[in-house]
């Protein structure tokens, strides 16, 4: 399916007249990462998993979107599709989506797991401060593009240029105030030991979200793959009949 220009890929199985969910992927992810979880609800739900652009099977968007830009195609990836009123579940930078999304989209319920909310503390360490001086030095700024790659995130090194700037854009927005927005009855599923998004996230989120309630798990940032059984159950009885 072309959404916003760009050849989306997406896969929809499960019951007809159930209730819809739609799974949405991490950074550097795919479906292949949401469909364990996913296939355990086919047989009572509308399951919809998709490819945001730029992974997977998606092409790249055309130009240098930011979050925005992803809620924009997830609208217009819901209404050709028909869906209303979905069950959002995200991990990670798909949580991010469902968080912005769901402030200004009418949503049955959410699920984010290790779905980072704020702006990381701008106090750079040590290797970032050498490598902005080293750019401002005469003849130092292809010198510091090569350190970038070797000192910066392990999403950074592996995107291509235009989604090195995405991830830029994405991970530069604070969504505390969309959080403060939603509605919706939103389940926080955290690892105990994510260090990617540290469970103290997760309980400010809560604190601020009108109702969303948390649940830690033992495991990592990919909690709800390391425990996929316990999160299905957790699931079954969040999403209702």
């Amino acid at each position: 399916m072309k959404i916003r220009n760009v050849e989306t890929n997406y896969i929809q199985y499960g019951k007809d007249k159930g209730k819809n969910i739609i799974f949405l992927h991490g950074w550097g992810q795919n479906i292949e990462m949401m469909k364990p979880l996913a296939d355990n609800f086919f047989k009572d739900y509308k399951v919809t998993i998709l490819d945001f652009p730029g992974f997977g099977k998606s092409q790249e968007p055309e130009y240098d979107w930011n979050l925005s830009d992803y809620c924009e195609f997830l609208e217009e990836f819901i209404n050709k599709l028909k869906i209303k009123n979905p069950i959002l579940v995200g991990h990670s930078f798909g949580g991010r989506v469902a968080l912005k999304y769901s402030s200004f989209h009418n949503v049955k319920k959410i699920v984010l797991f290790g779905a980072p909310c704020f702006v990381k503390n701008k106090d750079k360490d040590l290797k970032t401060k050498v490598l902005k001086k080293l750019k401002k030095m005469p003849g130092m700024s292809e010198f510091g593009e090569f350190m970038k790659n070797y000192i910066g995130s392990t999403d950074y090194k592996s995107a291509s240029p235009r989604m090195r700037q995405i991830l830029v854009n994405v991970v530069n927005e604070d969504l505390s105030n969309c959080a403060k927005k939603i509605e919706a009855p939103t389940l926080l599923i955290w690892g105990e030991n994510d260090e990617q998004v540290p469970i103290n996230e997760a309980q400010e989120l809560e604190k601020i979200m009108p109702d969303a309630a948390l649940i830690r798990l033992p495991g990592t940032h990919y909690a709800y793959l390391e425990n996929l059984q316990v999160v299905t159950n957790i699931l079954y009885n969040f999403f209702g009949g």
